[in-house]
C-alpha cells in the first residue's frame, strides 16, 4: 500500500497478482508466497484511536487479520492472535510486529472447528490480554469447486461451515461473558454474500450467514452497549487464493472490479479500525464494503 498521505492513482497503485495456485497447500502460508500482500507493515501509522483497547483476531496470523492486528496494535490496542498450528511462523511474524508496535502480543495455536478450543481460546485471550473489548472473527476456508454442488463433499462443508460459522457462534457466545458495555464485534463477511461465485457456493453460503448474524446479533447486545458489525471485502490478495483457486482464477484475481486489481489487506484495515474505535459509536448491525467499486 502507498504512502498515505500522497494521492495516488487507486488502478494502479498495486500489483497485479502473479502465482501459480499448485505452489501453496491450503490455507496457505505468506513466506509461501512470491507475491506477498501488503499488510501495512510500512505504511499505517496510528493515531491512539484504540488505546488501552484489548481485541481477539481468529486468523490473525496472516492476510486480513494480519493487517488488522497490525493496525490494531499501533492504534494502542494489545492483540491476541487465533491461528492454526501449521501457520506457526506466520502468527510469529504477526506477533513481531505486533511487539513492535509497544503493545502485547498473544499467540493461540488450534482449530476453531472443535467447539472445546473455542471456548479455551476465549478464556486464554482474556487470561493473556487481562481483558477483552474488541473480537473480530475474521478467520475463514474456502476451496473452489468447478463442478458446483456436487463437487462438494460433505467433508468440504463441514470444514466451510464450521470455520466460517459455527465457530463465529461458539467463539462470540464464549466472549459475551467478557465484553464490556462500548465493546465491538466485528465478523468478516464477503461480496460474496451478495454475488455469490459459482465454485464457491459453500463458502458464499457461510459469508452471507455471517452477514445476517450481524444484524440479529447487532439488535439482541444493542441494550447491552455492545456494537457488532461487518467488512465486506471483494477479491484480496491472501495466502487462501493461490492455495485455494485455480492458476487462472489467480492470474485473473480482482480484475472484473471497477478498479481493475485485487485489493491488498493493508487497504482493509482501516475498516476494523473505524468499527472498533468510538468513531463508529452510533453504528451498529451494519457493513461496509471494500470491494474495489462492486456494489453490495
Amino acid at each position: 500500500m502507498s504512502d498515505q498521505t500522497t494521492p495516488q492513482d487507486p488502478t494502479t497503485q498495486e500489483p497485479s497478482p502473479e502465482q501459480p495456485a499448485d505452489d501453496l497447500d491450503p490455507p496457505g502460508r505468506t513466506a509461501e508466497m512470491s507475491q506477498e500482500p501488503d499488510h501495512g507493515e510500512s505504511t499505517y501509522v496510528g493515531s491512539a484511536r484504540l488505546e488501552g483497547k484489548r481485541a481477539l483476531i481468529t486468523g490473525g496470523d496472516s492476510g486480513i487479520g494480519r493487517a488488522v492486528a497490525i493496525a490494531f496494535a499501533r492504534e494502542g490496542a494489545d492483540v491476541a492472535i487465533s491461528y492454526l498450528p501449521e501457520e506457526e511462523d506466520d502468527a510469529r511474524t504477526t506477533a513481531r510486529w505486533v511487539e513492535d508496535a509497544g503493545r502485547r502480543a498473544v499467540l493461540l495455536p488450534g482449530d476453531i472447528q472443535d467447539e472445546d478450543f473455542c471456548r479455551e481460546l476465549v478464556a486464554e485471550a482474556v487470561a493473556g490480554l487481562g481483558g477483552l473489548d474488541v473480537l473480530v472473527n475474521n478467520a475463514a476456508y474456502q476451496m473452489a469447486q468447478d463442478e458446483g454442488l456436487r463437487g462438494i463433499t460433505t467433508e468440504q462443508l463441514d470444514r466451510v461451515m464450521k470455520t466460517n460459522v459455527y465457530a463465529m457462534f461458539w467463539i462470540t457466545r464464549a466472549a459475551l461473558d467478557h465484553l464490556p458495555r462500548g465493546g465491538t464485534i466485528i465478523n468478516t463477511t464477503s461480496i460474496q454474500a451478495f454475488e455469490p461465485s459459482p465454485p464457491l457456493l459453500d463458502y458464499a453460503t457461510t459469508k452471507a450467514a455471517i452477514l445476517n448474524f450481524t444484524k440479529g446479533l447487532a439488535q439482541q447486545l444493542a441494550e447491552e452497549g455492545i456494537r457488532v458489525n461487518a467488512v465486506a471485502p471483494g477479491p484480496i490478495w491472501t495466502p487462501l487464493i493461490p492455495a485455494t483457486l485455480p492458476d487462472e482464477k489467480v492470474e485473473q484475481f480482482g480484475g472484473e472490479t471497477p478498479l481493475g486489481r485485487a485489493g491488498q489487506p493493508a487497504e482493509l484495515a482501516p475498516a476494523f479500525v473505524f468499527f472498533a474505535s468510538q468513531e463508529s459509536s452510533y453504528i451498529t448491525g451494519d457493513r461496509i464494503g471494500v470491494t474495489g467499486g462492486r456494489l453490495l
